[in-house]
């Protein structure tokens, strides 16, 4: 039972070792992400580094072999956020009204 335990694991993560995900340019609020991942990591992981540069997340451009073009979107543009076709973006939880 250890063993295939061990094997599992160790095959997950030579697994996940296989895709990567990285941005190649970062310019303004466009970013270009190149890797192997599925669509929907990639879309994660747009979105991840959009908000961590202060926007509201990642909008899908295009894609060209395993280059993936995004726009970083702020909520004040009143842009809308477009997935990668095929993919979702998570709903955020609604921030909590203000006390009186």
């Amino acid at each position: 039972m250890k063993k295939i335990l061990l094997l599992t694991t160790i095959s997950g993560l030579v697994l996940a070792g296989c895709s990567s995900s990285q941005i190649n340019m970062s310019m303004g609020n466009m970013r270009l992400i190149s890797s192997s991942a599925s669509p929907q990591d990639v879309m994660d992981f747009a979105n991840t580094t959009c908000k961590n540069d202060f926007y509201q997340g990642a909008s899908f451009l295009s894609k060209a072999g395993k280059e993936y073009r995004f726009k970083c979107v702020k909520a004040e543009e009143n842009e809308i956020l477009t997935p990668i076709p095929g993919t979702t973006i998570p709903a955020e939880a609604p921030a909590p009204a203000a006390a009186k």
